[in-house]
């Protein structure tokens, strides 16, 4: 267990730049050829983020609205939001919600509602001495996630095997047998669906198996649930892992964000979920809550979450929605397809029907540190570690020279 579960603090600082690091070096290269598949938005065929023709017209809407008032939200954000969002990822229809076992709160970013649920898992949960306080994250993960769950004060960060390189599958045996050996009320973060940055999530026979291992180990689920929609172009399905835990009576942690899925990019709009056993609890975690909002971000930004809540609330634009959502992740796996077929023309070695297992944004190749190197500085193509990148950054201008560029890496002896 030691070396499949190995401490990384201290490694979180690195992590956390290699986003950064690569974007800036990506706008210093001047080759003309270059090409950057790190970045974080949705982008279409020009290389452009992406803005959905409704959201774009509701928040017109919203800017010329003159019945709305300039005022600070409550330390908690919009109710009606806290209750759409809710209604999103649990569905309308969960016990959870009809029993009132559920707190929502609109946060700043994702980043915020990662933040705000480690800070609830310290002051509620973890208030035993004998609590170890470790924190299992999945390898590889959202670079920002160790960074931040440790500005809550958590030290002992973990890792659970999730994906392999080589062979480019989840590593579902051996994240269960980690998760085996986990100490009893460990936190696991866990994504719902769209996992980043490899795109390969797990079946619902796989979940399943998961839910019984978090279950009988007695361990805290922490979803996360960056891009609903976005992954199998199905909203219920892509919150099928999130809904079966809270159907098992688990209680858990959710933090939703609504960038990607409604072109929200610099609204900073994302939602916490806290899923109870019982309401009882409910008021006093909402006190804690409170307490904490007030000396990380006091209030959250109104405008993001007015759009989002227009949306979730009228039928007729929640089927306009989706239908772009449909659009967007058609179109990736388009790009995807036309990878993997341009691969298999140029001979590369290897399989490539992982690029169509994966869904949503990101996608793994499985490539070693030295032949992401070489792609970065001999063919100036910019990838995460492991061969990770953002699928909609490949577009009809520049697939031909990504395929290249992955076939020479493939094909010579680094």
């Amino acid at each position: 267990m030691v070396s499949n579960l190995s401490a990384f603090r201290g490694s979180s600082v690195t992590a956390l730049n290699n986003q950064e690091k690569f974007l800036a070096a990506f706008q210093r290269d001047t080759h003309p050829d270059k090409v950057c598949l790190v970045g974080r938005e949705y982008v279409g065929e020009d290389g452009q983020p992406v803005l959905n023709p409704l959201i774009r017209k509701i928040k017109q809407q919203i800017a010329t609205d003159p019945t709305l008032i300039p005022e600070y939200p409550p330390p908690l954000g919009s109710s009606e939001f806290s209750s759409r969002a809710a209604q999103l990822a649990l569905g309308q229809d969960s016990r959870a919600i009809v029993e009132h076992r559920v707190l929502g709160v609109q946060t700043v970013g994702s980043t915020g509602a990662v933040r705000l649920g480690a800070e609830l898992i310290k002051r509620c949960y973890c208030v035993s001495s004998s609590w170890t306080g470790q924190v299992l994250l999945s390898s590889p993960c959202d670079e920002s996630l160790p960074g931040i769950i440790e500005a809550a004060g958590f030290r002992e960060l973990k890792r659970y095997r999730y994906w392999d390189t080589s062979t480019r599958k989840v590593r579902v045996e051996d994240m269960m047998e980690d998760l085996e050996q986990a100490p009893e009320q460990s936190i696991v973060v866990l994504s719902a669906s769209g996992h980043k940055p490899t795109g390969a999530d797990l079946s619902q026979d796989e979940w399943k198996r998961v839910t019984e291992i978090l279950m009988k180990r007695r361990l805290q689920p922490f979803f996360l649930l960056p891009s609903q929609g976005l992954h199998s172009r199905d909203i219920d399905q892509d919150a099928w892992a999130l809904r079966y835990c809270v159907s098992m009576g688990m209680e858990v942690l959710c933090a939703q964000s609504f960038s990607h899925n409604f072109s929200l990019y610099g609204e900073r709009v994302a939602h916490l979920l806290c899923v109870l056993k019982e309401n009882t609890t409910l008021v006093a975690i909402q006190y804690q809550a409170e307490k904490i909002i007030q000396t990380l971000w006091s209030s959250p930004p109104v405008e993001g979450a007015r759009v989002v809540t227009t949306v979730l609330s009228n039928p007729a634009h929640m089927v306009e929605w989706q239908e772009g959502l449909k659009g967007t992740v058609e179109r990736c796996m388009l790009m995807k397809e036309r990878l993997r077929e341009k691969l298999r023309l140029l001979g590369s070695p290897g399989t490539w029907e992982h690029l169509m297992k994966s869904g949503g944004l990101y996608c793994c190749i499985g490539l070693s540190d030295q032949q992401v190197e070489f792609l970065v500085k001999q063919r100036h193509v910019y990838l995460l570690p492991g061969g990770c990148f953002n699928v909609s950054a490949i577009n009809s201008s520049n697939l031909d020279y990504v395929a290249e560029s992955l076939h020479l890496t493939l094909t010579l002896q680094i």
